[in-house]
């Protein structure tokens, strides 16, 4: 981790989680510095779960980071300054297999202590460590306005991380 990053327990982040998430948006990376991908979220959360502090993150199979997560045990979570929204557009708006979204958007990539995948310019890192994942399943929906989110029958896999490690800019 790079010397700008201070180790941070989970419970000492002031972030709020709703804007941590949905408004700021994160970028989910996983796989290793010869291979990765990332994509822009805005679905997740965090809490205690199993008696663990834990995250979770949604990515689609048609998303081609789905095979990274499926492949590798740890992913990151990065949470970047306003100043690089245009950025996290750019890689929600575009796959990793078409094009390099690290030359394209100029952010950095960084290797953690668990070789999982970050950003240099990122303010916030959560790094996790895989625990579970379940399909989401629409006959489970109970609230039938859910539909319009997959109107391609895309349904989301949910994945659970164990929080291993938070750092934050100093």
């Amino acid at each position: 981790m790079n010397n700008e990053f201070k180790l941070v327990k989970p419970e000492q982040l002031t972030d709020n989680p709703f804007n941590l998430v949905g408004k700021d948006w994160m970028l989910i990376t996983a796989g290793n510095m010869e291979k990765y991908n990332m994509m822009t979220a805005s679905w997740g959360g965090f809490g205690v779960l199993w008696n663990k502090k834990v995250c979770f993150c949604f990515v689609r199979p048609s998303r081609y980071t789905y095979q990274f997560m499926e492949e590798n045990d740890t992913f990151t979570l990065s949470f970047f300054e306003e100043n690089y929204r245009k950025a996290l557009s750019f890689c929600g708006a575009n796959s990793g297999r078409d094009v390099d979204k690290t030359a394209a958007t100029g952010i950095t990539p960084a290797e953690s202590t668990s070789k999982s995948v970050y950003f240099e310019e990122a303010r916030l890192v959560i790094e996790c460590k895989k625990l579970y994942y379940q399909d989401l399943d629409p006959s489970h929906f109970l609230d039938s306005s859910l539909e319009s989110n997959y109107k391609q029958n895309d349904y989301h896999r949910i994945y659970v991380g164990e929080i291993i490690q938070c750092y934050a800019k100093n």
